[in-house]
């Protein structure tokens, strides 16, 4: 057993599985838990009802045998009242009476004394005479005894098995039998009711018959209602896959779009910077090779423009590799990245930034120092493209819930139909504090934009203070994000 159940709680499942076990197994427990309800109650109620009618019909057997015994006591009562205890011939004169008192098919009267000996069994002769104490049926229960007793008392009824005069099979009898105290005799008659228990039966078979069709109902109900949830489940699984392959199909291509765009300014920076500038060291080396083979002075001249231009294609050189992966990130941190970002942002483009930022207790981790990065230089090429601004305000600092960074210019802002369709520069935004389940705020108006990105405090690393410290610690450098 223990191995079964290691079985099945080892088996993996998928997430869909879960969900549809976990949305079936509780509406299963349920309806199989009402039905066991509903079917332990019907038959609860079935049993009352059925002992009910049980008992009105041997009651109404009962007091059928009690007006036989009247009938019978009133015709020979006269006889037994005026006789006296050792009357033989008013005996036999009774005896005569309730012999030849029968009624339907099985119907008679039995008369025996008190110990044990039958005088009257019109329809079982082969009893008549003979001594029948002990006498019990095939169920152990005794017969002419408990007569007798109930005849000692006055009156009372018994209920036993007898083979019907018929049929002779034996069948469950009821017995009335009263007792003439002065002749100690019990005289009684009896009726088979296996006619009650017949259609208590019957009776019985049709109820159970009903909750038995009550429990397939609900059964078929549970059925149906897991199918549904299967289905639905299905219909939703294979919608939202569809879905997620649309996403997919998405996402991959503004992958695609992302790489041929940043593919595409590498190619611009290229043509239009380095190209250019080491065309024109080309030619001024040229000049100068020329100059020099005619002992012209300015060959020196020459020389110094190229070595000048070389220098120059070096720096933008370091500016290209800056914008795909600044070093200054790797060792100082965020915050000097930031700052020398914006630096060189207002050198080239002319536009004033403000730059403000406060010393990070704790450090940012690896993907959130990226993200933020690559948020707050998408939003200054965004704001050189588009805004027209002539101001940019960037704040980075930590709080009490992570770190925080927010870029605003005084521009033209973002019409609302771009709004409401982002680019994909803001989409990569969205995106980058997506996977780090942080928030990123995009509030456009007439004077200007502003976007704030905002890491969780799940991304912060312990302060560096409480870092145990290396056996040989490396030179100290000023400390930041």
């Amino acid at each position: 057993m223990r191995q079964w159940l290691a079985k099945i709680f080892s088996v993996k499942l998928s997430y869909g599985q879960k969900v549809f076990l976990l949305a079936t197994v509780p509406l299963v427990l349920a309806m199989l838990t009402v039905g066991l309800l509903v079917l332990r109650e019907s038959r609860d109620m079935a049993d009352r009802e059925i002992a009910g009618l049980e008992a009105q019909l041997i009651a109404a057997k009962k007091a059928e045998l009690k007006n036989y015994l009247s009938i019978a006591r009133t015709a020979f009562g006269p006889i037994y009242g005026n006789a006296l205890p050792d009357d033989a011939a008013a005996k036999r004169r009774v005896l005569q009476i309730l012999a030849a008192m029968t009624y339907g098919t099985e119907g008679f009267f039995f008369v025996y004394d008190y110990n044990g000996k039958n005088l009257v069994s019109p329809r079982q002769t082969w009893l008549i005479e003979k001594n029948w104490a002990g006498l019990r049926d095939t169920a152990g229960t005794p017969v002419v005894d408990e007569l007798i007793r109930l005849a000692r008392q006055g009156v009372g009824y018994h209920t036993y098995v007898w083979p019907k005069p018929s049929s002779g099979q034996p069948a469950t009898m009821v017995s009335y039998v009263i007792g003439l105290q002065d002749w100690r005799w019990a005289i009684g008659t009896g009726i088979f009711i296996d006619d009650v228990l017949a259609s208590v039966a019957a009776a019985r078979a049709d109820t159970e018959a009903r909750v038995q069709r009550t429990f397939r109902n609900i059964a078929f109900i549970t059925l149906a209602s897991v199918l549904a949830v299967f289905l639905s489940g299905l219909f939703l699984n294979l919608r939202e896959r569809r879905l997620a392959e649309d996403k997919l199909k998405a996402l991959t291509q503004r992958v695609f779009d992302t790489q041929e765009e940043e593919r595409g300014r590498v190619a611009r920076e290229l043509h239009d910077s380095i190209s250019q500038i080491l065309v024109g060291v080309r030619y001024t080396f040229e000049l100068a090779r020329r100059r020099q083979a005619t002992g012209d002075a300015r060959a020196s001249d020459s020389l110094s423009a190229g070595i000048e231009h070389l220098n120059g294609a070096i720096q933008e050189v370091r500016r290209i590799s800056r914008d795909l992966r600044p070093g200054v990130l790797d060792d100082l941190g965020l915050g000097p990245a930031l700052k020398s970002m914006a630096e060189e942002f207002g050198t080239r483009t002319g536009i004033k930034v403000n730059y403000e930022t406060n010393p990070f207790r704790n450090r940012l981790d690896q993907d959130s120092k990226i993200a933020l990065f690559r948020i707050a230089q998408e939003a200054l090429t965004n704001i050189e493209r588009h805004s027209g601004a002539t101001e940019v305000n960037m704040l980075v600092r930590g709080t009490k819930t992570g770190a925080i960074l927010r870029v605003q210019d005084n521009g033209r802002g973002m019409n609302a139909g771009k709004a409401e369709s982002p680019g994909l520069g803001l989409r990569n935004m969205a995106e980058r504090m997506e996977r780090l389940d942080g928030t990123l705020r995009i509030l456009s108006t007439k004077t200007g934009m502003m976007i704030e990105a905002q890491v969780p405090l799940s991304h912060m690393l312990p302060p560096a203070s409480k870092t145990p410290a290396p056996k040989n610690p490396a030179p100290k450098t000023k400390a930041s994000v």
